[in-house]
Formats: structure tokens, sequence, C-alpha cells
């Protein structure tokens, strides 16, 4: 009775064996992990550029000038007519 045993014991060494290591699941899930802390830095770099680009569009130097009459000046014109 003890053969059947110890053969349960073996095949199950043999299985604790064969499965891998914590170490090498830490190894195998650090390389996504960079990748992806690379990526988003890529990404948010792009989205900045892409921000201060569309804030150059709009600076006020690019667009021309719109003389607009002063509310007062606008006023007294109508109160003197």
């Amino acid at each position: 009775m003890q053969t059947p045993t110890k053969k349960v014991q073996s095949s199950t060494r043999d299985a604790d064996s064969s499965a891998p290591s914590p170490g090498i699941w830490l190894s195998l899930a650090t390389v996504p992990m960079l990748l992806g802390i690379v990526g988003i830095k890529a990404a948010s770099d792009l989205l900045s550029a892409i921000g201060q680009g569309s804030e150059e569009v709009f600076r006020g130097d690019r667009l021309p000038v719109l003389h607009f009459p002063d509310s007062e000046k606008h006023s007294q014109v109508e109160i003197l007519e």
C-alpha cells in the first residue's frame, strides 16, 4: 500500500517542479508593464505637443486686430445725437 502513495507524492512533486516559479512570472510581467509605462509617457508627450500646437494657432499675434468701439464713446455719441 505504500507504493501507490509514493507514486502520488512523486507525481505531485513532478507537477510542482514543472510549474514556473514566481520569479519567472514576475520577469514575464515586467516587460509588458514597462512597455505600457513608456507608451503612456509617449502618448502624454504627443497630446501635450498637439495642445501646444493648437495654442499657437490661436495666439493673438497671428489673428487680425479687431477694433471695437469703446462703450463710453458709443454711448456719448448717442446722447449727443
